[in-house]
C-alpha cells in the first residue's frame, strides 16, 4: 500500500463536496513523475480517488469506467453515489483473496436531490460514511490531524477550497513519499472547479 505513495482527502460543505489528492508517483523513496493521476471522474458529479499501488489504481479505474458505463446502457440514468460506492465495493470484495492493493474515496452529489455524499472503503470493499471527511492514502494520520483541526460544518465552495487545499498541502509536508503539488475538485450543483497546487518540491 506504501510502495508508491499517495494522499487524498474527500471533504463535505454546504451544498458542495470537495476531492484532493496529490500529483507524486514514486518507487518508494524515488520520485518518478509528478503528474500521476489518483482522481478519475465516474459522471457529471462523481469522482473517485483511488491511493494505493500505481498499477492497480489504473486497473480498478478502468474497470470501474467499463461498469458504470454498462451500468448506464442498461438503466439509462446517471448512478447515485451510494450505489456507485456499492458498485466498488462489489469489484473489490470479488477479489478479496488476492485483493487489489487501493483504498478508494468517493465524492460526489446526488443527481437529483443533489445531496452531498463521501466515503472511503478498504482494500476488500468495506465502506466507512461520514458527514465531515475522509482521507486514504501513507498520510492518513497526519491528514486527519489537519483536518479535524480545520475542518467546520457547512463550508461554502470557496472556504471549502481553502480549507481542503491547506489540509492536503501541510500533511503532505511530513510524509515522504506523497506531495509534489496537488488537484482540487470542487464539486457544486451546477459546476465542478478543478485546480492544481503548487507544493513543496522536495
Amino acid at each position: 500500500m506504501s510502495y508508491n505513495g499517495a494522499a487524498i482527502v474527500a471533504m463535505r460543505g454546504k451544498n458542495c463536496v470537495a476531492i484532493a489528492s496529490d500529483r507524486r508517483f514514486g518507487i518508494q523513496a524515488q520520485t518518478v513523475s509528478t503528474d500521476f493521476q489518483k482522481i478519475y471522474e465516474m459522471g457529471s458529479r462523481l469522482y473517485i480517488g483511488l491511493a494505493g499501488l500505481a498499477t492497480d489504481v489504473q486497473t480498478v479505474a478502468n474497470r470501474l469506467k467499463f461498469r458504470l458505463n454498462m451500468y448506464q446502457l442498461r438503466e439509462n440514468r446517471e448512478i447515485k453515489p451510494k450505489t456507485f460506492m456499492n458498485m466498488v465495493s462489489n469489484l473489490l470484495y470479488e477479489r478479496r483473496f488476492g485483493p487489489y492493493f487501493i483504498e478508494p474515496v468517493i465524492a460526489g452529489l446526488h443527481p437529483t436531490t443533489s445531496e452531498p455524499f463521501i466515503c472511503n472503503l478498504d482494500l476488500i470493499g468495506c465502506p466507512m460514511f461520514t458527514d465531515d471527511f475522509v482521507v486514504s492514502g501513507t498520510c492518513s494520520e497526519q491528514l486527519y490531524g489537519m483536518c479535524e483541526s480545520l475542518w467546520v460544518p457547512d463550508l461554502e465552495p470557496d472556504d471549502l477550497f481553502e480549507t481542503i487545499s491547506q489540509a492536503l498541502l501541510n500533511a503532505v509536508d511530513r510524509d515522504a513519499v506523497s506531495g509534489w503539488g496537488a488537484v482540487v475538485h470542487i464539486i457544486e450543483n451546477d459546476k465542478v472547479t478543478t485546480r492544481t497546487l503548487k507544493g513543496r518540491m522536495d
